[in-house]
C-alpha cells in the first residue's frame, strides 16, 4: 500500500483545504526569535500544513498566529483561538519554499455547541 494512503487512513481528523495567512514565530538554538508571514494550506484540529520561505528543522517549536481585526466580545459567541503552539513533525524542502507538517500542542476544539446564525442575529439586534 502506498505510504500516502496508509498515512491518510491513520489521521484522527479530516483536513480542511483552506489558505489561511499566518504569522510563524520560532526561536533558533541560540535564542534568536524570528517572525515570518506564511500560509497554512490545510488545517485540522490536530495540526496544519504550512508553507514557509525559511527552512526550519524537524522538531522545531513554532507559534502560529492568525492575524485578525480586533473584535470585542459578542454575546453568545465564544472567543476564537488566534495563537496556537505547534511542533514540526516533518519538513519538505522545495525550490524556494518549505512545507512544515505541524502538530498542535493542544488540538483545536471541535465543540458542537456552536451558536447558530439565527441566535447571533438576535443578539446583534438587541444591541
Amino acid at each position: 500500500m502506498p505510504n500516502s494512503i496508509s498515512k491518510k487512513n491513520e489521521r484522527k481528523w479530516p483536513r480542511l483545504q483552506l489558505a489561511i495567512p499566518v504569522f510563524v514565530r520560532t526561536r533558533d538554538g541560540s535564542g534568536k526569535d524570528s517572525l515570518e508571514f506564511a500560509t497554512a494550506i490545510n488545517v485540522s484540529p490536530g495540526g496544519a500544513l504550512v508553507v514557509v520561505r525559511r527552512s526550519l528543522p524537524k522538531s522545531a517549536l513554532v507559534s502560529l498566529e492568525i492575524p485578525s481585526s480586533p473584535i470585542g466580545p459578542v454575546k453568545g459567541l465564544k472567543p476564537s483561538l488566534r495563537i496556537m503552539q505547534a511542533k514540526a513533525v516533518w519538513v519538505a524542502h522545495l525550490d524556494d519554499y518549505h512545507l512544515l507538517g505541524l502538530k498542535f500542542a493542544r488540538h483545536l476544539s471541535t465543540d458542537a455547541t456552536a451558536v447558530s446564525g439565527k441566535d447571533l442575529r438576535k443578539a446583534g439586534s438587541a444591541v
